[in-house]
C-alpha cells in the first residue's frame, strides 16, 4: 500500500509563498502521474498541477505562472511551490499518484489558508 504524506501547509498573507511537500513511501518511478489537487469549502475538488508522462507538467489556469510542481526522485517527494498566493487559493491541498495500471493513491491533505 502506497502512503503519501503532505506537509508545508499553513496560514500566509496574500502575496506570500508556501511550498508543499508530498513524501511517498516508494520510488516515484513507480508512478506514471503525480499531482496536486485542492478542495475549498463548498466547492468540488480540482486538479491544480500534475506531472504526466515524459515529465510534462499541466496547471490549472487559475495557478499558471504562480505555482510550480516538481519532484525529487532521491527523496521520493513531490513539491508544489506556490507564489503570489491569493485568498481564493485557500483550500485543503492533497497530492495523488497514479500507476501505469490506473490505480491511484491519495494523501490526507494539508490546509492552506491565505488571508487578505
Amino acid at each position: 500500500q502506497v502512503q503519501l504524506v503532505e506537509s508545508g501547509g499553513g496560514l500566509v498573507q496574500a502575496g506570500g509563498s508556501l511550498r508543499l511537500s508530498c513524501a511517498a513511501s516508494e520510488s516515484l518511478f513507480s508512478f506514471a502521474t503525480m499531482g496536486w489537487h485542492r478542495q475549498a469549502p463548498g466547492k468540488q475538488r480540482e486538479l491544480v498541477a500534475a506531472i504526466i508522462s515524459g515529465g510534462r507538467t499541466n496547471y490549472a489556469d487559475s495557478v499558471k505562472d504562480r505555482f510550480t510542481i516538481s519532484r525529487d526522485n532521491d527523496k521520493n517527494t513531490v513539491f508544489l511551490q506556490m507564489n503570489s498566493l491569493k485568498p481564493e487559493d485557500t483550500a485543503v491541498y492533497s497530492c495523488s499518484v497514479g500507476t501505469r495500471w490506473g490505480k491511484s493513491y491519495w494523501g490526507q491533505g494539508t490546509q492552506v489558508t491565505v488571508s487578505s
